[in-house]
């Protein structure tokens, strides 16, 4: 794209817009988004070699139970002797599945949602909203728990719980953003020449609401897995043999008195890596939905 500026002499000089690469220089900038995304590559980089990264079986029994770090263990062992960095290790997989799946039901659903609603307005904007607001009156936690309950325990399971929550906020987001681009002037332009209305919601309003959702997305991903571990730690989430931080964390809490230690590293584990989805989240929000100019020298 290119646009035109008036230089301090009177003369118009060429601009370049390239929202893209000041986007990338704004987010290299964000101290704490960057800090953030370098965990979540951690966590992406340890799902993707989680097999090899496992110093044992995560499932082996052990002869230490609860035990502290050791040089054999460097995070110690649970309350029946299992590896827990080779748990973490291998519930990291889990953890990413269910949020990503949390977050693609969710768009899925939401973004035609909101779009219909926000584009046409008349009675599918009123019959979608008042049914967005009737799931919104729920509390999120307890609405997936009670879907769980229906729906029996198991990770796509508690995917599909933890998704409906967050449809109608992504619907509300989006539906906000197309009730201020549908009035932009390109867009009644465009109607005048004949542009379908399909056309305009793929070409051009759905480009303008999609920086704000990714933002979204980003802080959801950790309410997303805050709310696994709870499922999961409650006994509707990940279900024994297999492992996950809050299937870890429900383990340990029978003896949290005792013999603490077992709590630590999936608590630790979970914490930073919310953190870090809503420091990417915040860095994302900086960063993205502004134009950057170059003015282009002459000659």
């Amino acid at each position: 794209m290119t646009a035109t500026l008036t230089a301090p002499g009177g003369e118009a000089a060429p601009v370049e817009i390239a929202p893209a690469r000041g986007f990338l220089n704004r987010f290299r900038h964000n101290a704490g988004g960057m800090v953030g995304l370098v965990w979540v590559a951690i966590v992406v980089l340890v799902t993707i070699f989680a097999t090899t990264l496992e110093p044992y079986k995560p499932s082996a029994l052990g002869v230490q139970f609860n035990h502290g770090p050791t040089s054999q263990h460097l995070l110690g062992t649970d309350s029946i002797g299992r590896d827990i960095l080779s748990r973490l290790i291998a519930s990291a997989p889990v953890e990413l599945r269910v949020c990503a799946l949390v977050m693609l039901i969710s768009v899925a659903f939401a973004l035609p949602i909101g779009l219909i609603a926000g584009f046409f307005g008349g009675w599918r904007d009123s019959l979608l909203m008042r049914i967005m607001d009737a799931v919104f009156a729920f509390p999120p936690l307890m609405l997936a728990l009670g879907i769980s309950a229906l729906l029996g325990p198991s990770v796509t399971h508690a995917a599909i719980a933890i998704s409906i929550p967050f449809i109608p906020g992504f619907a509300r987001l989006v539906r906000a953003q197309v009730l201020a681009v549908r009035e932009e002037l390109y867009i009644e332009a465009s109607r005048s020449v004949g542009v379908t209305d399909r056309r305009l919601m793929v070409r051009h309003v759905l480009p303008n609401v999609i920086s704000p959702l990714i933002v979204q997305v980003a802080l959801g991903l950790g309410y997303a897995m805050l709310t696994e571990a709870a499922l999961s730690f409650l006994g509707f989430g990940v279900q024994p043999p297999n492992s996950s931080w809050g299937v870890m964390l429900q383990n340990a809490y029978s003896r949290i008195t005792s013999q603490p230690w077992p709590m630590i590293p999936p608590g630790i584990a979970i914490a930073l890596t919310v953190l870090a989805f809503n420091l990417v989240g915040d860095g994302l929000r900086d960063s993205l939905g502004r134009e950057v100019y170059k003015v282009k020298e002459a000659g």
